[in-house]
């Protein structure tokens, strides 16, 4: 590509004056909390939430806190989860909110550790749950389900009634609650869920809904969420990349995704809602629930979403306007029990897996933390420095844009502004369809009467840029008339810390005061009048962490970092971890102690091999409305081979949280600890993560893994990496490359 086209944007100006809806304001207000057709706001400041979805039942309870920890250390300020019927009533007159179904314990929780709660309580969820999260007993019951039919509502009564009553006293900590999922077409109905929950004493500032596929909602009753993936299970195993995927990493005002749900749509024979708004009402800010944290994986369709894939269209979307960015999943997770997943034995088009809910998710179900983790608590901590301006910015888009999903030419780019500074946010990646360099490429922001061109001399925008870059920003008195390295974060003192972070491939340049000044990244500051401009290098991006409790602080470690509502740091470290933290005062980064208490290590563990795969397996098992079936539980136990692993000593010491690593190839792997089932995993070529505690592993217990081979002429889709590995096969793949354990090192900072 090369940037001979005009890459200008003029700020436009909010398009409708600012609101204040009943929601939150009039109606369950809460001091201090208020919010906008712009923005949420806390003590009259501005805010931009960052949610992510943990569901506390898929999660042991003993990990609730961790989990936490981890979204916290994310910059998640706001965590969601769904409230399983299924999971807790299975039949009615019964309902549990005991260990790890104590959703009130989980609610405490969440605000101990400093953040906020959103409850998706449905009574229709879907989260890939049989029957959507109904009970048996429900989904069978002669009425009309998800409608104002009298005999369903008295269900949802009973059910709301005893959420609130499980909830007691820390129902008043909800921020928000959501009712039902992916309904198009029943806008009464959601009045009257509403009214039934407020009945059964819940309550909460915001009332939201989901709002894609033109969803018809009821005007100023619920928040409207929208959301964004890359990939998707839910297309046929042959589907090409389409177009609804597509869509999410351009910048765009349109925030409505038909593709969300074309499978709960398809199996319910419905279409989406027609004529429903594709932009935010005039009434509510643009907000989403469900940008893809990572992606579920489906026997027929097995997508593994890059963390650049996740990054960008987070990326995007908050430069199309977001006010508030929603994460599904964030965090992963283990069905628990058997037979608690949608599958086409329930009339849904996608087999998924009975216990695995990893989701590719920046925390995986193991507890261990994907490369997305460090892609997006990056923009998090954007978010968190400049969300307070950035959230009365509005969102203008360039005089020219792509022509559609299919432009791989014309830069994606946009400006969030307030008509005197801003950031030019610019996306240039996507998967499946790469893009070339773009050439020769220089930006001109016109905010108000200031005409902005920068930088100095064309550059090369290259592939995988997702930047974020100041412009007319002023901090610490001095401002800063451009910058082309992304902004991260701003750092208290006597004299601010304006921290950027270079992007891959790009020279930094800084223009403050008509001077032009380009920048060797590194660890010490450059000196701009009353403020002090560090630009790290882009090597060092996914080191970066930005604390926020007990005063914010940037430190740098390669290792996992956690934190509670205190500050207080707790390392996990597979290496001997080395963290650095930067003093304003002092200019400059310094070691933090580290104590370790045992060091880290990995030790291989011995297979043996009990029983050999079939010499043949099926190359289907089946199919429902067309899509390939995974095989039946006793098929799976005739053909797949089986494993004993004798697992070393370190296996069963929890202080080292233990991890079981196995890096394989095949179709389906289940893992067993003395003949129980603790997870399964379809193989989409990514190693596969179980953490040994969780799973119930004690010293003595009999593990056992069991792989199924994949047909050479399967039909299944799997990401191209582990599709040319099956091309190496005549006949059938099964591989097992490799087992190990590893111990972790623990430690808190003192």
């Amino acid at each position: 590509m090369s940037g001979h086209e005009p890459l200008s944007v003029r700020h436009q100006a909010w398009a409708i004056p600012l609101r204040r809806p009943r929601m939150s304001n009039v109606e369950d207000a809460r001091p201090g909390l208020s919010l906008t057709n712009r923005y949420l706001s806390r003590d009259g400041v501005p805010v931009i939430p960052v949610s992510g979805e943990l569901h506390y039942s898929r999660v042991p309870r003993d990990r609730w806190a961790e989990r936490l920890r981890q979204m916290k250390a994310g910059g998640v300020t706001v965590v969601a989860s769904y409230v399983f019927w299924l999971h807790h009533s299975p039949a009615r007159g019964e309902a549990r909110f005991d260990g790890g179904l104590d959703v009130a314990a989980f609610v405490d929780l969440v605000g101990e550790t400093g953040l906020d709660m959103v409850l998706r309580i449905g009574p229709w969820c879907h989260g890939e749950a049989r029957n959507g999260g109904f009970p048996d007993w429900v989904q069978q019951a002669p009425v009309r389900h998800r409608t104002d039919d009298p005999t369903y509502l008295e269900m949802v009564t009973e059910w709301f009634g005893q959420i609130s009553a499980a909830l007691g006293r820390s129902g008043e900590k909800l921020l928000g609650i959501q009712l039902e999922n992916e309904l198009y077409d029943q806008p009464q109905h959601l009045v009257t869920l509403k009214r039934l929950a407020r009945e059964a004493g819940l309550s909460a500032p915001l009332w939201t809904a989901t709002a894609w596929g033109g969803a018809d909602l009821p005007a100023e009753e619920v928040l409207p969420l929208y959301g964004g993936y890359g990939d998707g299970f839910w297309v046929d195993a042959d589907a090409p990349w389409d177009p609804t995927f597509r869509d999410h990493y351009f910048f765009s005002h349109v925030w409505d995704d038909a593709g969300i749900g074309a499978d709960v749509r398809r199996a319910q024979a419905i279409e989406a809602a027609s004529g429903g708004p594709r932009t935010p009402s005039e009434e509510f800010p643009a907000a989403t629930c469900e940008l893809g944290g990572g992606m579920a994986t489906a026997y027929h369709r097995r997508p593994r979403p890059a963390a650049l894939d996740v990054a960008a269209i987070a990326h995007c979307k908050i430069g199309n306007g977001s006010a508030w960015q929603g994460y599904y999943m964030y965090a992963g997770g283990t069905n628990p029990g058997p037979d608690l997943q949608e599958s086409h034995a329930t009339g849904y088009p996608n087999d998924i897996a009975p216990l695995g809910y990893d989701f590719h998710a920046p925390v995986g179900e193991a507890g261990t933390l994907a490369p997305s983790h460090a892609e997006l608590r990056r923009q998090h901590a954007f978010l968190s420095a400049f969300g307070g301006s950035l959230a009365e910015m509005p969102s203008s888009l360039p005089d020219v844009r792509p022509t559609g999903v299919e432009d791989s030419s014309t830069l994606r780019w946009a400006l969030r502004s307030d008509g005197s500074s801003g950031f030019v946010f610019v996306s240039w990646h996507q998967p499946h369809v790469p893009l070339p360099s773009c050439r020769g490429a220089r930006f001109t922001t016109v905010l108000g009467d200031r005409e902005i061109t920068f930088p100095s001399a064309p550059i090369d925008i290259p592939a995988g840029t997702l930047a974020r870059w100041p412009v007319h920003l002023t901090a610490g008195g001095t401002t800063v008339t451009y910058a082309t390295a992304s902004a991260l974060t701003l750092l208290p003192g006597d004299v601010p810390t304006l921290v950027l972070v270079a992007d891959p491939g790009i020279d930094p340049e800084i223009a403050v005061s008509g001077s032009v000044q380009a920048v060797t990244p590194g660890l010490e500051p450059l000196r701009f009048g009353d403020l002090d401009v560090l630009v790290l290098p882009a090597a060092l991006a996914a080191s970066v962490w930005v604390v926020e409790d007990g005063g914010r602080r940037l430190l740098l470690s390669d290792d996992e970092l956690q934190w509670d509502a205190s500050g207080r740091i707790t390392v996990k470290a597979v290496r001997p971890a080395s963290v650095r933290v930067y003093d304003p005062a002092t200019r400059a980064f310094t070691d933090l102690t580290v104590p370790h208490p045992v060091p880290p290590v990995t030790e291989p563990v011995i297979v043996e091999q009990l029983r050999p795969a079939a010499p043949t397996v099926p190359v289907a098992y089946g199919k429902h409305e067309g899509r390939p079936s995974a095989p039946a539980a006793d098929v799976f136990d005739e053909l797949a081979a089986v494993y004993r692993l004798r697992l070393p000593g370190i296996a069963a010491d929890p202080s080292r949280d233990p991890l079981l690593r196995i890096t394989w190839a095949g179709d389906i792997g289940e893992l067993r600890v003395d003949g129980r089932a603790v997870t399964d995993r379809y193989w989409d070529g990514s190693a596969w993560l179980v953490n040994l505690t969780d799973a119930g592993y004690r010293p003595g217990a009999q593990v056992t893994l069991h792989l199924l081979p994949l047909a050479a002429g399967s039909p299944v889709s799997v990401p191209d990496e582990a599709r040319t590995r099956l091309r190496s096969t005549d006949t059938q793949l099964l591989a097992l490359d490799t087992v190990e354990v590893i111990a972790r090192s623990v430690a808190t900072i003192p």
